[in-house]
């Protein structure tokens, strides 16, 4: 099971690999539509490759609730559990 710290560091890392921003823009506070500029597309591609990487299943209908790095983090760790 992945800590807090070891998601943000894998959503760094996935959202870089989609849009090319740097890994440290990618930090809790930030919202992914507003300061990161992700659209839904892309979204839509990280949620996929973070559910691969952290053997979670992200429902289409919580996308929507990610608003924020942080939101995902935390999604991500309950649904470790």
């Amino acid at each position: 099971m992945a800590s807090k710290d070891e998601i943000l560091a894998g959503l760094a890392e996935i959202v870089n690999e989609e849009t090319g921003l740097e890994t440290d823009a990618v930090q809790l506070d930030k919202s992914f539509t507003e300061d990161l500029d992700i659209d839904s597309i892309s979204m839509m591609t990280i949620v996929v490759n973070a559910e691969e990487k952290f053997d979670v299943t992200i429902p289409d209908e919580e996308v929507k609730n990610l608003k924020t790095v942080e939101d995902a983090v935390n999604f991500i760790d309950n649904a470790q559990d």
